[in-house]
């Protein structure tokens, strides 16, 4: 029997292409999405049911014209991971509100987007999973985060709400939490006080962080249960954070 089609947003590195690889070594159809497409060609993967696709998950048409490419080859979209997102760092008094925005656009309209485009045709076969990555900072808050906690704030809300909204139809909202990982979310960070500061709070916990692997062992986790369970949130951080 074949395996129904992956879609994982942000693929080039971190937690996306970690997903990217346990689902791949387990045999699933992917379509794996980013705007650096040459990180994600460079993976370790058996791409002979790969489909790569460089795509603006603020960009909605371009979105969804990928996931349609993809379904056309593979069927319809049974996860989509919605993992692509970014973490500007600064302090509310001084950071660039273009940073404010590239956040929301990204974190939380991107979501959407991705949500909108799979979720009518999950409803219609009444199956399907859409797993959102979130953040500790979605339900708790960090000096210095302001606005990327503005943003995973709003993935937790809409998370849940979807999930709400679509229970009825056998169609699973799920979310990932994760704290301090081992990611390049930290390589875009204009402020250089904010990461400073970052990286002595990280020293505090003796520099370790969470292992990308272990947050993708988890969405395999998550989907692997069987339809009718709903594994609403999963927070995951290194034992040693203690916040």
């Amino acid at each position: 029997m074949n395996k129904p089609l992956i879609v994982i947003t942000g693929a080039s590195s971190g937690f996306g292409a970690e997903i990217a690889k346990i689902f791949n070594t387990a045999g699933y159809p992917e379509l794996l999405l980013g705007r650096r497409t040459a990180k994600i060609e460079a993976l370790p993967l058996n791409f002979e049911n790969v489909l790569i696709e460089s795509v603006d998950v603020t960009d909605q048409a371009q979105f969804k014209a990928a996931i349609q490419k993809a379904e056309a080859k593979f069927g319809p979209t049974d996860l989509l991971v919605n993992n692509a997102g970014v973490m500007l760092l600064g302090n509310v008094l001084t950071q660039d509100a273009k940073e404010w925005q590239t956040m929301l656009d990204t974190n939380v309209m991107g979501v959407l987007n991705g949500t909108q485009i799979v979720l009518p045709a999950m409803i219609e076969h009444q199956h399907g999973t859409i797993i959102n990555m979130s953040s500790l900072a979605g339900r708790k808050t960090f000096v210095n985060h302001a606005a990327y906690v503005a943003s995973k704030f709003g993935v937790h809300g809409l998370s849940e709400t979807i999930r709400e909204e679509v229970s009825g139809q056998n169609v699973r909202i799920s979310m990932i939490a994760p704290g301090a990982a081992e990611t390049e979310l930290l390589t875009h960070v204009t402020d250089q006080g904010a990461l400073t500061d970052y990286q002595a709070w990280k020293d505090s916990m003796g520099g370790i962080s969470l292992d990308p692997v272990h947050v993708a062992e988890s969405v395999k986790f998550i989907y692997d249960m069987p339809q009718a369970v709903n594994i609403r949130e999963l927070d995951i951080a290194a034992t040693r954070q203690d916040n």
